[in-house]
């Protein structure tokens, strides 16, 4: 399966969507085992699920955002807040402008902590916007795929990414998961000076946990959950 829309525009036109989905993720280190694609092509996993689940219009996704704590690992590629901010609100007028008016982002990556403050402003006057999936989404998520570890431990390429990736799209994920787990739980300023002050592989987290049946519960999980959004949206 691709992890991009290949609709046309005719599809578009007799669908009718109300709602867009934008999946946004990052181009960023994932240690050794994961590619640097990681967030994005989790990203578009859900929003694929997504779109064959309820009537929603699938976008491409934004492959690059705010990965300024990963900046200096070779291949990671960031934009401003700033960037991604204005990228996306022109998003949201094109679609207003053909007549789609509601747009959910799918992000991936915690880092985009922009994408809330984007949310708000939208919504000012009514509901436009939502952000999917939100912690809780991601804690209900992982306890339907029993997974051992919590989303704050098990940060970054661990338990919960792998597993997706395992199910999804297996050839994403390489030799050595299994012995890749690093556990730095305590890492008080991470904002300030970035992921190499807590690990040296990349990995804050423990990927050797990762089933691809742990994935596929995560992602039946998140569909279910995406209705509330809907609802609210409507």
């Amino acid at each position: 399966m691709t992890l991009l829309p290949n609709i046309t525009t005719v599809d578009v036109q007799e669908q009718a969507p109300r709602v867009a989905i934008l999946p946004i993720g990052s181009y960023e280190q994932h240690g050794a085992h994961l590619p640097l694609i990681t967030d994005t092509a989790i990203a578009c996993i859900i929003a694929r699920e997504l779109a064959a689940a309820y009537p929603v219009l699938q976008l491409p996704p934004i492959t690059m955002a705010c990965s300024h704590e990963h900046g200096t690992w070779p291949g990671t590629v960031s934009i401003s807040a700033r960037t991604l901010h204005a990228v996306i609100t022109d998003i949201a007028a094109s679609l207003e402008a053909s007549g789609v008016r509601k747009l959910v982002l799918v992000n991936a990556h915690g880092g985009n902590y922009v994408l809330s403050n984007i949310v708000q402003e939208a919504n000012l006057t009514e509901p436009r916007m939502s952000l999917f999936p939100q912690g809780r989404e991601w804690v209900r998520a992982r306890e339907h795929a029993d997974l051992s570890s919590n989303a704050h431990d098990d940060m970054h390429a661990g338990e919960i990414e792998t597993s997706i990736l395992l199910h999804a799209e297996p050839d994403l994920v390489r030799p050595g998961y299994g012995t890749a787990d690093h556990d730095a739980s305590d890492r008080p300023f991470l904002l300030t000076l970035g992921m190499k002050e807590y690990t040296k592989t990349g990995v804050i987290g423990f990927p050797s946990r990762a089933t691809p049946e742990k994935g596929g519960k995560v992602l039946q999980s998140l569909i279910t959950s995406f209705q509330e959004h809907l609802t609210a949206l409507r």
